[in-house]
């Protein structure tokens, strides 16, 4: 039974791992840590763990230009996913941003199914339909709450570009888990990104850059962990089906920022939040 699988539970643990870590981005946004450094650091963490990590499997480096050319394509996109996905937090409220970035999964989904052949099923196609009405759903909270400010110009334009940047590191991320090094793609995915952050990082302020540094090195823990347990569960299990289980992260982001920050919850944003879920779990059926 797939709940019983390893590929399974490694995306469930993903999920958890992942949803800690997401949640920091909105602790970043609320302390007004420097975007880019933040990231800077936590893709170095990555780096750095992948690295050590690789050197204690010792595994082999096979297929040198494919390892090179997924995690140049992972490496940037997955720091413009993470740099857009701080940004819109910055300009939009937790519960609807964390659902409307995690629909990237439609676009992973219509990949798999079209390049892995993965059944498009009549639950997936209802999973579709479900995911198009929460998106107008959360998009209709804008027009709602935006006498009170929880809306800032800009921050749907960084919704998108989170979309898209971050189904292209899950595709990449399957061509990986298939055909090369885990921790090596790790490794060099992370180190590119690393060297674009630092790259187009401008300095700030001292003091965000302490709480900047601090909450980088968490992420990084907490992304090295799930990502390798993504990449592990990709190995075995089917695109659409890991990514979808990966992919409801956003509710554990969601739950926490409520707890913690006391994000409003509105009838919209739960009916949005609602669809969403219940959007993954048709999708992977």
């Amino acid at each position: 039974m797939p709940f019983l699988s390893d590929w399974y539970l490694l995306s469930l643990a993903s999920l958890f791992l992942m949803g800690l870590q997401r949640f920091l981005y909105k602790v970043a946004a609320e302390r007004g840590c420097d975007t880019q450094l933040t990231t800077a650091v936590f893709l170095l963490t990555v780096t750095l763990l992948s690295i050590g990590f690789y050197a204690i499997e010792g595994a082999a480096v096979n297929n040198l230009g494919t390892l090179l050319l997924v995690a140049l394509v992972n490496g940037l996109a997955f720091v413009l996913a993470t740099i857009s996905n701080i940004e819109a937090l910055k300009r939009i409220p937790a519960p609807v941003a964390y659902p409307l970035v995690r629909l990237n999964i439609l676009l992973v989904v219509v990949f798999a199914v079209l390049y892995f052949g993965d059944r498009m099923t009549p639950l997936r196609i209802a999973g579709m339909a479900a995911a198009m009405v929460a998106v107008l759903i959360l998009a209709r909270e804008r027009g709602r709450s935006q006498a009170d400010g929880e809306f800032r110009p800009g921050g749907f334009i960084h919704v998108g570009i989170a979309v898209l940047a971050g189904a292209a590191a899950s595709i990449s991320g399957k061509f990986a888990a298939i055909y090369v090094s885990k921790s090596a793609f790790m490794a060099l995915s992370y180190l590119v990104g690393t060297l674009y952050a630092l790259a187009t990082w401008r300095h700030s302020t001292f003091a965000a850059n302490g709480e900047s540094v601090l909450i980088g090195l968490i992420m990084g823990v907490l992304n090295f962990a799930g990502f390798y347990a993504f990449l592990s569960a990709l190995q075995e299990g089917p695109l659409s089906v890991v990514a979808l289980i990966a992919g409801m992260h956003f509710v554990v982001a969601v739950m926490c920022s409520v707890l913690v920050f006391r994000d409003r919850m509105t009838r919209g944003r739960v009916a949005g939040a609602a669809l969403t879920i219940l959007s993954l779990v048709l999708l992977a059926r």
